[in-house]
Order: structure tokens, then sequence, then C-alpha cells
């Protein structure tokens, strides 16, 4: 009897030991009070959308998704979101980081805590140096910025540029990101305009005033998407900046797929350079955007950070099965680095060097559908793009 007893008991335990292998618990940190509030809205969306619509790549292990209010750009609040997950709630992998302020500020609790933290938005090139337990789904400004400021010049033919940007770190990223490329590329840059910060959407028309004055070949811009992007398209607009023959371009988070329809037809010609948007012609992203509608209602889109949130648990689920469930902050850096995936923006890996993704990048140019709806038409491709402020050893990347 007693020898059924110890039997049944050590069953159980084994059991009960199997079934805490098997959950995953994921800290989420991002805003999901106030300006933020839609950002992670999409990125909460596209990891729920990675585990529906790939549940059997998900089984033995279940994810269990912890989150927490990153509530703004300022980065104190999110550092101590990030803290009270690692220490209240023992999650086995962080993520999340709309804001490259909120993931600067988070560094130092993600070294201390020694668990892997997958960066789904938040671009600045220099963070994943900040810390060895940093990898990263989204992209660096680098990406998109270096890719069109050669494409500016070689393509569409630019001479000289002027620059506006945001005045926080992705926003310097990308200027010195365009400004190094155009100019290696021929092409000059004849003023740099700092326009607000991150916090609040700004008057965007002096700014583009003082672009329009000096008459560029083309306007480079980046602000944050969502409110800040649609402030820019109706400045340009409304200043009739097009028939004065400048032409607005920028990364794709001015042409973000969840704003794009309200933009009207100023934003018609805009060229962009981007990883994703929703009009990409591949299987995999046509499953991805049916499935989203279908699940989120028909006049909903995913976008460039719902990707992000989509592949970064990708990564996540890739992660839990090289280590086949036991989450080890050191051995899942270097489970990271075999990622190989085909996400709804084609090919992506993680750079074992860097531990940011390799993609393509796409050029895009807002035109009218069929349906008459705006759409973004890829006119040109760059595959298997690097971070070039790591891959050339640019400051601060060096």
């Amino acid at each position: 009897m007693m020898k059924r007893i110890l039997a049944a008991s050590a069953a159980i335990a084994i059991s009960a030991s199997w079934a805490q292998a098997q959950e995953i618990k994921v800290g989420v940190n991002l805003p999901y009070t106030g300006i933020g509030a839609e950002f992670a809205q999409l990125i909460d969306r596209g990891m729920e959308m990675y585990l529906k619509l790939n549940a059997d790549k998900v089984k033995p292990y279940t994810i269990k998704l912890i989150k927490r209010d990153a509530k703004n750009p300022g980065g104190n609040d999110s550092r101590v979101a990030t803290q009270e997950l690692l220490t209240q709630e023992n999650v086995d992998i962080l993520a999340g980081w709309v804001y490259s302020p909120n993931a600067i500020a988070s560094a130092p609790v993600v070294n201390a805590g020694k668990k892997p933290a997958v960066i789904m938005n938040a671009g600045t090139a220099h963070i994943t140096q900040m810390s060895n337990y940093y990898l990263r789904t989204s992209f660096s400004m680098w990406h998109a910025g270096y890719a069109i400021g050669e494409a500016a010049a070689k393509q569409l033919k630019a001479k000289t540029a002027v620059v506006g940007y945001t005045d926080f770190p992705p926003g310097k990223d990308s200027l010195n990101a365009f400004k190094r490329s155009f100019e290696a590329n021929g092409g000059k840059v004849i003023d740099e305009i700092p326009m607000g910060g991150a916090g609040a959407v700004p008057d965007m028309t002096p700014f583009f005033q003082r672009a329009k004055d000096q008459k560029p070949d083309v306007f480079f811009v980046f602000v944050p998407a969502g409110d800040h992007a649609a402030a820019v398209t109706k400045t340009y607009g409304a200043l009739g900046m097009q028939q004065a023959g400048i032409k607005l371009i920028g990364p794709g988070d001015i042409t973000q797929d969840t704003k794009l329809q309200a933009m009207g037809d100023a934003a018609v010609g805009l060229i962009t350079m981007h990883h994703y948007h929703a009009d990409l012609d591949n299987a995999e992203n046509k499953r991805f955007v049916a499935e989203w509608k279908k699940t989120y209602g028909a006049n909903t889109t995913p976008d460039f950070m719902a990707v992000g949130g989509y592949d970064g648990m990708a990564l996540i689920v890739h992660i839990a099965h090289q280590l086949k469930g036991k989450i080890d902050g050191d051995k899942a850096i270097e489970a990271a680095k075999t990622f190989k995936y085909n996400s709804p923006r084609g090919p992506i890996s993680i750079d074992p060097e860097t531990r940011d993704i390799v993609m393509n990048e796409y050029l895009s140019e807002v035109v009218k559908g069929k349906d008459g709806k705006l759409m973004q038409k890829t006119i040109g491709q760059i595959a298997n793009v690097k971070d070039a402020c790591k891959a050339q050893k640019i400051a601060p990347c060096k």
C-alpha cells in the first residue's frame, strides 16, 4: 500500500513539475494608457494573432502574458514596470517597449534581471548594446533611414534634402542615418529641423514652412507613428508642398497602415522605406491580414507594430522550444541567434553579432487602389538588411 502511495505521490509531483515547465510567463511592458495606448493594442493583438494562427507550433507550451503599463515615453514608469515584472511576477521573458526612452531606461533593470527581453518596437539603434539580454524583432531606425537615403539619391534623383525630425533618440537616429547615406551618394542635406517631442503633437506648420522656403528636392520626415504622422500629411497638403515640387519621403512610420485612409489625397505620391505594410504581396501576409480582419473587424488592419509583436512572439516560442521550456537568460540569447522565420514581412532572422533583426526593406509609394482607397505599392526591395549603424560601426554603435 505504501509503495502505491509513494508511486502516486511521485507521479503527481512529476506531473506538477511538467505542467509548471510547460507555462512560459511573458512580462509585457507597453503604454496601455496615454498617448501610446493605441500602439500597445496593436502589439498586443500581434502577439495574440501569432498564438492563434500558430497554435500547433506553440504546443506543448502555453504562453501567459502578464502586463504592466509603461504609461508614457518618459522612461521612469517603464523602468518600474520592468522591475515589477521581474521581481513580483518572476516572469521568464520580457517583451514590449513602444518608445526608445522606455527601453533605454529599462536597460539596467534588464541587465540585473538576466532574463531575455524582446523589443517589439523601440527603434533607437544602440539600445541592444545597452543590455546583452535585449533582442529586437522590430527595427532600428537605421534599417529604413539609411536605405531611403540611398534610394532618394539614386532612384528619386534628388540632389538636395531638408530633414524634419521629432527631437528624441529615434528622430536623431533617423536624421543621422538618412544624412550619412544621402550625402554618401551625392546628395546634400541643406537643413535639419527638430520638430518638438514625442509626448505631444506640435503645430507642424512653422517647421514645414521653413522646409518649403528652402525648395529642396525632397523633405525627409521622421515622426512617431499615429497622430504625429497624420499631422505630417495634413500639413504637407495644406502648404501645397507637392505642388511646389517638394517630394515628401520618410520611413514607414509616416504611412502607418492604421492611419493611411484618413490621410486623404495629400498622401498620394508619398514615398517610404520600411520593412512592412499591410499591402505586401506574399502568402504569409495575406493569411495574417485576412485573419486580423476576421478577428478584429473588417475595417481594422495590422501595421508594423502589430508585426513586431507577431514576430516577437514567434521568437519567444522558438526560444521555449530550443530550451525545452526551461528559460535561462544566457541560454535564451544563444537560442535566439538560431532563429529564422517566414514572417508576414518576409524572411527574418536574428543577427548573432548584434541581436538585431535582419529583414527586407521595401520602397513603397502611396497610390489609390481600384476601390478608391489608399494603398502602398511596393516599387523596390532590398533583401536581408542589417542595422547599418552597427554593420558600419558608426557612433554610437561602434
